[in-house]
């Protein structure tokens, strides 16, 4: 999600960048904060956290950094930068960065490049309370949030008719009109969809079946208008009429709905992906990175971002002081969790250069 996890473009450039990256000391910078233009120097009181920015950035100020320098007196500077040049700095040990907010399955890069520190679970003091899912901790992150990619759908097309399944966006005599499908450049190829779409049950969608699902892909090719890449561009597709069905990330519409336009998303097939933390090796301000890392695993510091954006929680407790109307738009809540599936990030590790080079050949054709 390139509001929320680097774009993956960036990551197929990978350690080649390294070398070009290396002689860029300087980051695009925002929020408060001093600058971090000798992270030795740094002061104790200021604490740069790495994210991308976007409708998530600005959320994650509100509902995580304002209240955490608040009570910490730890100012927080916000810095967007990707992986070649997060990893270029890191490796000449100075990061200008004390916390990377990812998502789970690029920290396993991270960790195949040795970029990030193991972290040290006795100074999280939330986190045995906040009860992570296992696949949302390694030694080296913990996960904070789920993203989901859905399905969504103009509210004032088929007739009153509402697409509610994958194989219903597939059928195209049913629900007639023209798709969108995301990019590579924006995440991870959509190939659980096309195989849910073609009968595969949620439970064996891996290991993936690659033929089977480019060739459910071939069905819907002719009725996909425009292949995303930016994680707004789903919502002015929809909002335009220039598509009447799309995948997306669901957060990025709940703005739209609210402004009154006539669309609306399912969580049925949902592919959920986790968000976390890391810190980078070298970071400069150590202790001040695992109060932030503590600070955001409360269940009260994850339910009041749950309130300001759609971002889903990891802690069950948060849950707990999310009123119905608030939990109705998290595909992580409990009601809503058996309708989707986790990302098998291993699998994902090990296939995306394959699967990404074979989708854009697929997608020119």
């Amino acid at each position: 999600m390139k509001d929320s996890v680097i774009g993956r473009r960036s990551f197929l450039q990978g350690v080649a960048g390294l070398s070009a990256m290396a002689a860029v000391p300087a980051l695009t910078a925002c929020g408060s904060g001093t600058s971090r233009a000798d992270g030795a120097a740094a002061s104790t009181k200021t604490l740069a956290v790495r994210n991308s920015g976007g409708a998530y950035g600005e959320a994650l100020q509100e509902g995580v950094y304002e209240p955490f320098t608040k009570e910490t007196g730890i100012q927080v500077q916000v810095v967007n930068v990707q992986y070649a040049q997060m990893l270029a700095q890191i490796k000449q040990g100075r990061p200008q960065f004390d916390v990377i907010d990812n998502s789970m399955m690029d920290f396993l890069k991270f960790v195949r490049d040795d970029g990030i520190e193991k972290l040290d679970f006795d100074r999280l003091k939330s986190f045995k309370a906040a009860n992570i899912p296992s696949n949302m901790v390694t030694e080296h992150a913990v996960g904070k949030a789920y993203y989901a990619s859905v399905m969504a759908y103009r509210t004032d097309e088929f007739g009153g008719k509402k697409p509610s399944s994958w194989p219903d966006f597939w059928d195209t005599k049913a629900f007639p009109g023209s798709r969108s499908l995301q990019h590579p450049d924006a995440d991870l190829p959509e190939l659980e969809f096309a195989l849910l779409a073609d009968g595969v049950p949620m439970d064996k969608l891996y290991p993936i079946d690659v033929e089977r699902a480019f060739k459910s892909l071939d069905r819907i090719k002719g009725s996909v208008r425009k292949y995303w890449d930016t994680g707004n561009l789903p919502g002015v597709l929809l909002s335009r009429k220039e598509v009447v069905l799309g995948t997306c990330w669901h957060g990025r519409l709940s703005a739209l709905i609210k402004q009154g336009v006539p669309l609306a998303y399912q969580f049925a097939g949902a592919r959920r992906q986790g968000q976390g933390y890391a810190i980078p090796k070298g970071a400069a301000n150590l202790d001040a990175a695992y109060q932030l890392i503590d600070f955001s695993l409360r269940p009260e510091t994850q339910a009041g971002l749950a309130k300001i954006y759609p971002t889903n929680p990891v802690s069950a407790a948060a849950f707990d002081s999310l009123p119905d109307d608030v939990r109705a738009n998290l595909a992580s809540a409990p009601e809503y969790r058996d309708q989707g599936f986790d990302l098998d990030t291993e699998w994902w590790l090990k296939n995306e250069g394959a699967v990404n080079k074979r989708w854009l050949e697929w997608a020119r054709v």
